[in-house]
């Protein structure tokens, strides 16, 4: 019998470590080495998953806006999405933010700039933060309105093409019926058509992933976290708390579901974001979980998921936080609650403008860090052990829009959500809601 595709990427994921190990930069046969053997799979495989986000999440929102019910029906559908992303982000912070105060991994015995390496003067950098206010995040709005969308779309801003196709389905109802009729089903085939090139793609993930984590391991090892265990332990506690505790919590009081259900469906796109580091390259895999192995109908996920994988950045959120008063406890600095409050607005504003590919939190972290009047050379901190970072919190971003999903699909009065009758909430399927 074959294996689930979790099992398959799992097992990739555990051969993968000792394979990079073994492999390092060097070793190879016939003049190529293993680590660009790596470097080449595990490419072409991010490089198909990212081929299918334009077209995939442009249909989605589309047909869903259109699907919803009217102007009526998306506004209930999308408040309570903005509300939850808020929510759930502000909560991620907070956590972050009282380990970060609490554990302090950035405080050194003696001068910081001896024991990091820093070339700034830090008695200047502490008359620079002081007095920095919320400044310089007008950039994260500007990207919701695109000038070209077409541009929008080649250069990867999904803020402006989400808020493009909001726009497209929601007037795509308001014209006449039969023009109507034709878009939507003209974009329900795209979308159909998206989700079965999604589903061939997904047979390699367990190649892609094992590459892509090898490639991980072959460059750094685990030498290169020696220097910033603490720090590297505090966010990784911080993630695991809103992995383990507040998300199942949410699920289990708000939308009343059993969440290691929910663990078990959303396996493979966990396992998926974790390797590749993207939520929007995973976003057609999440989808695909969503709907036909926790049940969520297409009519909810496919408005909840492309946005989350924009303004949804739980994890993503808690690191940039941590990150930011880590460099500052660096500099020897003891920033103020009026300071600390404005990294936790600044986290929470420049997260939803986050771009869903590896590292695009380090731009974030670099507005947080001018935004306070550090110096942006204490990014070079937290490089070393950004990669296994970026994989962890991606993993959260994926399951923090997996749990809306479900939690809004169920105040939305979805039936079959997690209750093992899923073959009748399955994809392009929507859920009747609960009478009273």
């Amino acid at each position: 019998m074959r294996l689930k595709l979790h099992w398959q990427i799992f097992i990739a994921l555990g051969l993968a470590v000792p394979a990079g190990f073994s492999a390092g930069q060097d070793a190879g046969l016939f003049g190529i080495t293993f680590y660009q053997l790596f470097d080449f799979v595990g490419t072409l495989f991010l490089n198909a998953l990212k081929m299918l986000i334009v077209p995939l999440v442009v249909a989605a929102i589309v047909t869903g806006v259109a699907g919803v019910g009217g102007a009526r029906g998306l506004g209930r559908l999308g408040s309570r999405t903005v509300l939850y992303y808020f929510s759930t982000s502000l909560l991620a912070i907070l956590v972050g933010l009282v380990l970060v105060n609490l554990f302090a991994p950035g405080v050194v015995n003696g001068d910081p700039g001896e024991v990091f390496g820093f070339s700034a003067d830090t008695s200047q950098i502490e008359q620079r933060v002081a007095g920095r206010g919320m400044g310089d995040v007008a950039e994260v709005f500007l990207r919701m309105v695109p000038a070209n969308v077409v541009a929008a779309a080649a250069d990867g801003q999904m803020l402006g093409l989400i808020f493009f196709s909001l726009l497209f389905g929601y007037f795509m109802t308001r014209i006449q019926e039969d023009y109507a009729e034709a878009q939507y089903n003209f974009w329900q085939g795209i979308f159909q058509t998206m989700m079965g090139i999604t589903d061939w793609v997904m047979k390699f993930a367990p190649l892609g992933v094992f590459a892509l984590v090898a490639k991980v391991v072959a460059t750094t090892g685990l030498e290169a976290f020696a220097p910033l265990m603490a720090f590297f332990f505090t966010v990784l506690g911080a993630l695991a708390f809103h992995f383990i505790i507040t998300m199942p919590l949410l699920l289990l009081l708000v939308a009343r579901v059993n969440p290691l259900r929910h663990y078990q469906a959303m396996a493979p796109a966990l396992l998926t974001a974790f390797s590749t580091a993207s939520s929007a390259a995973t976003l057609p895999l999440t989808m695909e979980c969503v709907e036909k192995n926790a049940g969520v109908s297409n009519r909810t996920s496919s408005v909840v998921l492309p946005l989350g994988s924009t303004m949804n950045m739980d994890g993503t959120a808690l690191y940039e936080c941590v990150a930011a008063i880590f460099i500052a406890q660096a500099y020897g600095l003891d920033l103020s609650f009026a300071q600390q409050f404005t990294i936790v607005t600044l986290a929470l504003l420049t997260s939803i403008g986050v771009a869903g590919i590896p590292a695009a939190s380090l731009v974030a972290i670099t507005i947080i860090l001018a935004a306070i009047g550090l110096p942006a050379e204490g990014i070079g901190l937290i490089l070393a052990v950004d990669r296994i970072l970026d994989m962890t919190r991606t993993a959260v971003n994926t399951f923090g829009d997996s749990c809306g999903a479900v939690i809004i699909g169920r105040l939305e009065g979805e039936k079959g959500i997690l209750q093992g009758d899923n073959d009748q909430v399955g994809r392009g399927v929507e859920a009747a809601p609960e009478r009273a």
